[in-house]
């Protein structure tokens, strides 16, 4: 993989969105659908998005605990 800038960054998001939507599912109990809602939603995403904030470092377990 090359250098991760904002342009190319959207290409990581599905596969850390959707393994921090599985576990968020898993641990509150709620369809895969409302979890990914909760994700798209959170302040943790709005970080994720954005490659200055270097969130796309962080692991599925360090995003999930991240959302509020």
């Amino acid at each position: 993989m090359g250098t991760i800038t904002q342009d190319n960054l959207y290409l990581l998001l599905p596969g850390k969105v959707m393994a921090v939507a599985e576990m968020y599912a898993r641990h509150h109990n709620v369809t895969l659908l409302d979890a990914m809602r909760k994700v798209y939603a959170s302040d943790m995403y709005k970080r994720l998005e954005r490659e200055d904030t270097k969130y796309w470092h962080l692991g599925t377990v360090a995003l999930y605990q991240s959302i509020a």
